[in-house]
């Protein structure tokens, strides 16, 4: 007998406690942190190799958020795989009504797939005990049960939930006792001694069938209102969009608070199955360290660094060359528009920044310097009172839309490629070290109609420059 394997990856998060170099409009699930790929890609390959046989794996749901979308498929393309949908919330509802999407996408032709459901934003060193472990999984979960993936514990770690099975059950597949939230320290070093609780990775296992049937058991509300939101759904090739006001009169809850927790000792089967294949869940940059080689003194470099007579010590240099003299047991990360030093015990508390600057509403609290678009990217590399100067790529065949300023001009330096130059009622072509104005108040766009990414120079004039002053006339992304 075959088993359908439905792949689902959850997308969503922000990854704020990465700062600077994890944003909300560019999380960490999304950043290449170790080896040549990003964690969401990375998520995607490992779950492609779950097959074997009497299983087949079917092509990922991918669950994330409407302003991450272009990230999502331009991630994909690059590996290269096709998507069987990208589910997009257009507000964020926790994991539960997420799951609860997948779900409903895997049942919609007939079929009653196992779903493996993980994050995004994980790494794990040993793909192959990762696909046995998952494999195993799959196998019990075919039977109807619930099956979670637990971490045996190699350190009193406050920052994770745990499981607790009984320590002297053989089964490679135990029943799940309980769910505990997160411990002080005191009792998570009871719980490394004690053998019978394991991290909450996160990762499950199970029918789409038994989530809807345990979540309409346990939360009939937020099953009632996802079906809702799911049957006012809109198609756009791979996209699919729950209905806008539906999805968010969702109820907001996790995965575990909904249904997990619920079932031991309920109708609903639940079991671990251990999961040992050098997991971590890269929740702080005190992880990104432990995850990153090192030198003869621990310390771990990314980027153009020098260290010296430093231990035990992170620097992540993105733009320019970062030195360090003396440091023991600290995190250095450099963006192009913001650094960040902290204690490594401190490191959970990078939020508290992220706090700071989203109350302040500042920029560096969601994008970076170098923004992506759906066509490409820009990054603002200077700016003044009345000017800004930006570097931008547009991909071969995309193009911005056809806008106009109420209060700055624009003059266009082509770099490389061809750009086709849209500028009030005249087209024009435009290679390499060419140049046009665009005056204040003209309909104006430009595109790549060429076979190799186009990049500009655009240096603004005017009284406001704020990404606000764009009035939208056509657009191919669906913004006008």
């Amino acid at each position: 007998m075959n088993i359908l394997v439905q792949p689902v990856i959850m997308a969503g998060g922000s990854g704020t406690r990465l700062w600077p170099l994890s944003r909300a409009g560019y999380p960490k699930q999304f950043l290449v942190l170790s080896g040549s790929t990003s964690l969401f890609q990375q998520a995607v390959a490992r779950l492609r190799g779950l097959g074997a046989e009497g299983i087949t794996v079917a092509a990922p749901v991918i669950v994330g958020n409407e302003e991450h979308r272009f990230l999502v498929l331009d991630q994909l393309h690059a590996l290269p795989v096709e998507p069987a949908a990208a589910l997009l919330e257009p507000v964020g509802r926790n994991t539960a009504p997420a799951v609860a999407l997948a779900a409903l996408a895997a049942l919609e032709d007939g079929q009653d797939p196992v779903l493996v459901v993980t994050p995004a934003d994980q790494t794990v060193t040993d793909e192959a005990a990762f696909s046995a472990a998952l494999q195993r999984a799959v196998r019990v979960a075919d039977g109807g049960a619930i099956v979670i993936l637990g971490i045996a514990p190699d350190a009193p770690e406050t920052g994770y939930g745990y499981i607790r099975v009984d320590a002297s059950d053989t089964d490679p597949a135990p029943p799940v006792a309980q769910f505990v939230e997160k411990p002080d320290l005191a009792t998570a070093q009871r719980y490394v001694a004690d053998g019978g609780y394991f991290w909450n990775a996160g990762m499950f296992v199970l029918k789409a069938s038994v989530w809807m049937a345990a979540l309409e058991r346990f939360r009939p509300d937020i099953a009632a209102a996802t079906r809702k939101a799911w049957a006012a759904r809109s198609n756009d090739a791979k996209f699919v969009r729950p209905g806008q006001a539906e999805f968010a009169a969702v109820p907001s809850e996790s995965v575990d608070y909904a249904v997990m927790e619920r079932c031991p000792g309920s109708e609903f089967e639940i079991r671990m199955v251990a999961l040992d294949a050098g997991w971590n869940d890269l929740g702080a940059w005190e992880a990104v360290w432990q995850v990153t080689p090192k030198d003869g003194f621990g310390n771990a470099s990314v980027g153009d660094v020098i260290v010296k007579d430093s231990t035990n010590t992170l620097v992540h240099a993105t733009s320019r060359l970062v030195s360090t003299v003396g440091l023991d047991n600290v995190i250095v990360i450099e963006t192009p528009d913001a650094v960040m030093v902290a204690s490594r015990e401190r490191s959970q508390d990078v939020k508290l920044i992220v706090n700071q600057l989203g109350a302040e509403q500042r920029n560096e609290h969601t994008v970076h310097r170098k923004v992506h678009r759906p066509w490409g990217w820009y990054d603002s590399i200077d700016n003044g009172p009345r000017h800004q100067v930006k570097r931008i790529m547009v991909k071969p065949g995309a193009s911005l839309s056809l806008q106009m300023h109420h209060h700055r001009a624009e003059h266009w330096i082509v770099v490389s490629g061809t750009a086709e130059v849209t500028n009030g009622d005249k087209v024009i072509l435009l290679s390499e070290n060419q140049s046009t104005y665009i005056p204040l108040g003209q309909t104006h766009r430009l595109a790549n109609p060429g076979k190799v990414p186009l990049e500009i120079i655009e240096v603004q004039s005017g009284s406001y420059l704020g990404e606000d002053d764009i009035v939208r006339f056509e657009d191919t992304y669906g913004r006008s």
